[in-house]
């Protein structure tokens, strides 16, 4: 009876081993092809909803740069300030400007007084043209009267001859008469109902009060002030970048996806960012456009093209192409910052909505 009762546990032992034998190599293969499954799938979907967090929040900008040079007697704004379009951010010294403005204001008045007196020139000058005309005409008619006369003996040939000379003398007074009205008009200036003399004293007017118009330099746009590193007093250089304004207008997201992705982004496709500096928050975008040129290092490229460096130089890597995307959505309590880095997945919806820069499909209209 003993050995019988010591040989039913090593039974059970056995079978309670073959069993978890069994089941590990279920388990062992399920993981196996779970983790296939699982590749399989998340590289569908990442051909599917290409992804990249080589992406970084984007604006436009431009330098501040007056068109008149001078010292800056007034400054408005501070550093990292947001303006608003047309908001008042310095102004140059105006009291040359105004000087000038002044001078062309002068100069014409001087010039409209100059019209009036060679208008009167040109009265003047058709006037004398009149008269030598009606003495030319006479002295005319006169040898036209004489000369028959001569063969009845009534005058003499010499009478007809100064009637000649009188008639010749006549006509030529009156070409000289044409020409002085002819130079007196030149002199005036007038084509039509525009005075040449006149429109260019105005325009020297027009021009002296633009240069003092410069002297308030105003935003162009809604945007923030950045990089302000001067203070009343310095001197501004005409052209030359006084400090930086980011557009508030629009923001925009430059994503470098792989070129082996590019087949699977369109403009118009929608886009969820993640920002590193909201992590919590998701916005939404667009695809506006995908480049077309890159910058390449070997000097086979010339020109303004945009930079995406390999993140491994021993390796061939799929090169990397930036994909522009509009965001939608701006909210007060999470401020875009150019320079912010972003997480974007492309979801491959297209929408109906047109997206700047991007032409309509034929037959759309």
């Amino acid at each position: 009876v003993l050995p019988l009762l010591m040989a039913a546990p090593a039974e059970a032992l056995a079978r309670d081993d073959t069993a978890r034998r069994i089941a590990g190599r279920i388990l062992g293969i399920a993981i196996v092809v779970g983790a296939v499954v699982l590749g399989v799938w998340t590289w569908r979907d990442l051909y599917r909803f290409p992804r990249t967090d080589d992406a970084y929040v984007r604006a436009n900008t431009i330098g501040i740069a007056p068109h008149v040079g001078g010292p800056i007697v007034e400054l408005h704004v501070v550093d990292n300030q947001r303006v608003a379009q047309g908001e008042l951010l310095f102004v140059v010294d105006p009291r040359p400007f105004q000087s000038m403005v002044d001078k062309a204001k002068a100069t014409l008045e001087l010039t409209n007084l100059e019209i009036r007196g060679y208008q009167h020139a040109v009265d003047a000058a058709q006037a004398t043209l009149a008269q030598r005309e009606a003495e030319a005409a006479y002295a005319k008619q006169y040898l036209g009267r004489i000369e028959p006369l001569l063969g009845r003996k009534f005058v003499t040939p010499n009478d007809v001859f100064e009637a000649k000379t009188r008639a010749t003398a006549a006509e030529a007074k009156v070409a000289e008469a044409r020409f002085e009205l002819s130079r007196a008009r030149n002199e005036l200036g007038q084509l039509g109902d525009v005075n040449a003399r006149r429109q260019a004293a105005e325009a020297e007017l027009y021009d002296a009060e633009l240069d003092l118009s410069y002297c308030w330099v105003r935003a162009p746009f809604d945007g923030y002030v950045t990089n302000l590193n001067i203070a009343v007093g310095e001197y501004a250089n005409q052209g030359r970048q006084v400090f930086a304004l980011v557009d508030d207008r629009e923001w925009y997201v430059m994503a470098n996806f792989r070129e082996d992705f590019l087949a699977s982004i369109a403009p118009g496709m929608e886009a969820e960012i993640y920002l590193m500096s909201y992590p919590r928050r998701k916005f939404r975008g667009r695809v506006q456009g995908i480049g077309w040129a890159l910058y390449q290092k070997d000097g086979s490229t010339v020109g303004v093209l945009p930079a995406v460096e390999p993140t491994l130089n021993w390796v061939r890597l799929a090169q990397r192409f930036p994909v522009r995307i509009l965001l939608e959505e701006s909210d007060p309590a999470h401020p875009f910052r150019m320079g912010a880095s972003a997480v974007v997945t492309i979801r491959g919806n297209v929408t109906d909505e047109p997206v700047a820069g991007r032409p309509e499909p034929a037959g759309a209209r």
